[in-house]
């Protein structure tokens, strides 16, 4: 009979294993979702680099077709430079705007896939905090229970530091202050 009288730490055992557990469940929910926001910012800025390089080959192929004309009207003989050199000068001039065009287009799309990788770097940092929450937080867990089994209040304080790191990476996933 004398083994079945209830500790009252057991019962601050309990509890603290509660909050720690309900932590480290939302540490993971957090956690996931950072990850999964983090994996969506890299696709998008990877299609955004992607878009910058399709519109820098199409810039690059407009200055290499300007060039080409250009070439060609200065091999225009005098007799046969009225007409066609208006010609080229247009299309030069068309080609030198579609380039200046792309050009802007290039600094916008440049600009969106540093934002977005700026975001995913952000995630990732968050995301990472989280799993070492989750990490000490489970040790928490696996602690506790060990000392409410053998009843040794040794043990549950030993857990009670891993949990406070726990606790402080948990924080620190929202606030990244470490």
């Amino acid at each position: 009979m004398a083994a079945d009288i209830k500790e009252p730490w057991l019962n601050y055992l309990a509890l603290t294993t509660v909050i720690f557990a309900v932590c480290a469940t939302l540490a993971t929910f957090k956690g996931g979702g950072f990850s999964t926001r983090s994996v969506l910012s890299q696709t998008q800025a990877s299609d955004q680099w992607a878009f910058y390089q399709a519109k820098a080959i199409k810039s690059y192929l407009y200055e290499m077709q300007a060039d080409k004309l250009e070439m060609d009207m200065l091999a225009l003989t005098n007799k046969d430079q009225g007409s066609a050199a208006n010609a080229y000068k247009e299309k030069i001039a068309d080609y030198e705007m579609k380039v200046k065009k792309y050009e802007k287009e290039k600094t916008d799309i440049k600009q969106e896939a540093k934002k977005l990788e700026q975001i995913r770097d952000s995630a990732q940092a968050n995301a990472k905090k989280f799993g070492m929450a989750v990490i000490f937080l489970q040790i928490t867990i696996l602690l506790s229970s060990i000392a409410g089994l053998l009843r040794k209040k040794p043990v549950w304080y030993f857990s009670l530091m891993f949990g406070v790191l726990g606790l402080v990476y948990f924080a620190d996933g929202f606030l990244l202050f470490m």
